[in-house]
Formats: structure tokens, sequence, C-alpha cells
């Protein structure tokens, strides 16, 4: 009986082997509601790709406890309306950026409808489970240019994916266009802070102009990656617990004559 257990752990030992440890597990969660013009969409991809291809985030990878991290990169929109575009995979070295920076650009897909952050943070933390990958921290970064407005509320979706062990960090699209008017908010900013973000050394990150976008990505992908202190604390701004963090869903009730557009 002995021998047979030891050839079934012989045979079975490589299957049942861990998955590899990596420093950090990190969802990019990039928002393509239809508020985003086709030129956003490129600039958004290209911002990533750049970033993901950086020598300064590179070298913030190597210089990581293992040396190396596990990415993965989803478009989302509605509460139902999320696109994998690159699966989890391991980032360790400048080729594998430039494969994962390969498959960010050469998706030309369109916008999808509404903006559920609830969604892509449920949705995310779904994809944590089975990925191959053993993370020292698990994070979520949001981005948008508005607030939820379908699905689960967005605090209620925050705190079941917080009490699983998640990190949400935000990149708040701040630009303002005609669209904005009509579906935006102007303290978006606020917002992340107060509804969307959560966990240990969450932050926030606004991007003000496009022309800042990629240095942005940049920025976060750092901090995210090395796991180092934002500063990015907002307080000033922040309201506590008398932000509305209902405020999108109010204002699609409002406007929902302009339902074809977002």
């Amino acid at each position: 009986m002995r021998i047979l257990l030891v050839l079934f752990l012989a045979l079975c030992g490589p299957s049942m082997a861990q998955d590899p440890e990596v420093d950090v597990e990190l969802f990019l969660a990039v928002d393509v509601s239809r508020s985003m013009s086709a030129e956003e969409l490129e600039i958004q991809r290209r911002g990533y790709a750049d970033a993901l291809t950086h020598p300064e985030v590179l070298a913030a990878i190597s210089n990581g406890m293992l040396g190396r991290i596990a990415v993965t990169y989803v478009e989302w929109a509605g509460d139902y309306a999320q696109r994998e575009v690159v699966p989890w995979s391991l980032l360790a070295s400048a080729e594998d950026a430039q494969n994962i920076a390969t498959q960010i650009m050469t998706t030309q897909d369109a916008g999808l409808q509404r903006t559920s952050i609830s969604g892509a943070l449920l949705y995310a933390a779904e994809t944590f489970e089975g990925n191959g990958f053993q993370g020292l921290r698990r994070v979520i970064d949001v981005s948008g240019d508005g607030p939820n407005n379908q699905g689960r509320p967005v605090t209620r979706a925050r705190d079941s994916v917080l009490a699983r062990g998640f990190i949400i960090n935000g990149l708040p699209l701040m630009t303002r266009d005609a669209l904005d008017r009509i579906w935006g908010i102007e303290d978006l900013d606020v917002y992340y802070q107060n509804c969307v973000i959560s966990g240990p050394g969450s932050f926030v990150i606004p991007v003000l102009e496009w022309t800042k976008f990629a240095d942005a990505v940049k920025r976060k992908l750092i901090l995210e990656i090395a796991d180092l202190p934002s500063g990015l604390h907002f307080a000033e701004f922040t309201t506590g617990n008398d932000f509305d963090c209902l405020i999108g869903e109010k204002i699609w009730e409002r406007n929902r004559r302009y339902f074809e557009i977002p």
C-alpha cells in the first residue's frame, strides 16, 4: 500500500503543484462605454501599451520581491458588458510586456453601452479564481469617465470585493466634452474616492487631460507594482457619508430619453 501511495504522489505531483507566485495579480479594468469616442479609446489603448512597456514600469517589476507580476486587461461598460483583451498573463520581462502591449493595440472594437463599475468589479473578482497565479497582493484597477449607472449599487459591489481581500484603485477620466455635461459629474475623483476605491493603500489618480493619460497610467502602475505609498488621499475633497454614491443612477433616470447615446 505504501508503495502504491508513493507511486500515486509521484504521478500526480506535477499536476498538483501550486500556481506560480507573483508580486501582484493586477486586473486592469478599462472603460469603453459609448461616452468614449473612437479617438479616446485609441488613446487609452496606446497609453496602457506604452506604460506597460516603459523602462520605469519594467524596473518596478524586476525590483519586486519575486520580479514578476500577473496582469489581465479587460474592457468594460454595462453590467454584463466585459470584453477580455488580454487574458491573465505573466509579465516578467520586456518581451512579456511587448506581447501584452501588442494584444492591446490589435484590439479595435467599438464602445459598449452603459456604465457599470459594480459589474466590472464583480466580474474582475471572479476572474482571479483559477487564473493560474498566486499573488502576494491582488489589485483591481478601474478607469472610467462617469459614475455607475447600471447594475448593483457600486458601494455594495465594492464592499463585497473588499471582503474578499482585494485592493481597488481608481483612474477617473475627467476630461470634459458634450456627453460629459449630460452623463458625467464634475467631481468624479471625489466619487471614486468615496464610492469605488478600497483596501490598504488604495488611491485615485485623476486624468484631467488626454495628453496626460499615458503618464498617469505609468505612475499608477509603478505605485501598484512596487506597492509604494501613493500619498494620494484627497482628504481635502472627501465628504464621507454625505457623498451620494447613487448619483449616476439618478442622472440615468433623469436623462434616460438619451439612452441610445452612452
